[in-house]
């Protein structure tokens, strides 16, 4: 899927080192479920099995040809047309609304192309810029997992968001008319 000079793309091999090198940075680690350092092996056996199963999505970010971030779709539950999505900015030097791209890209791919419901967001509780970023982009904050995910030694708090597919044509022409399209 692309707008204009901004791209979201299947992850191909050519990306492996890169991801790779984006996930294990402190500054991405310090917001994910599991931060242990990933093995190229471990990286390896994940990008091998997105790419037989097909029960699981991760798609490149890229503007004007420079690759930027990621997008994961996953826990697909077809039958009730709904799934969990994950996003990181992987450079830190990435433009400007960036990451609203790349959001937005990722929802239409959701609702447009894949016919999904529902799409589900995660964030710790301590993650304002992830809280934000879902509540920018029209999700509505759902519930709290109370001490739901044990990290360096305490359970943590997560806040739950959720986008559905009668709000998207909203969020989408709200960002269309900020954008002047």
């Amino acid at each position: 899927m692309t707008a204009d000079n901004h791209l979201l793309r299947e992850v191909e091999e050519r990306d492996l080192e890169r991801l790779l090198s984006w996930r294990n940075s402190e500054r991405i680690r310090a917001n994910m479920y599991s931060d242990h350092l990933i093995t190229p092996e471990e990286h390896r056996t994940w990008f091998e099995r997105l790419r037989l199963e097909r029960h699981a999505f991760s798609f490149v970010y890229e503007a004007n040809g420079r690759p930027l971030g990621v997008v994961n779709l996953n826990r697909f539950d077809w039958g009730n047309r709904r799934c969990h999505w994950g996003f990181y900015l992987g450079e830190t030097d990435a433009p400007r609304g960036s990451g609203t791209r790349m959001g937005l890209l990722a929802l239409a791919r959701v609702f447009e192309e894949l016919g999904l419901h529902k799409v589900i967001g995660e964030a710790f509780s301590f993650n304002a810029a992830s809280i934000a970023y879902h509540e920018k982009l029209g999700f509505s904050r759902e519930g709290l997992f109370v001490e739901h995910v044990l990290k360096n030694g305490s359970f943590l708090d997560i806040v739950s968001f959720a986008l559905l597919s009668h709000q998207w044509p909203r969020v989408k022409a709200a960002f269309a008319q900020v954008n002047g399209g």
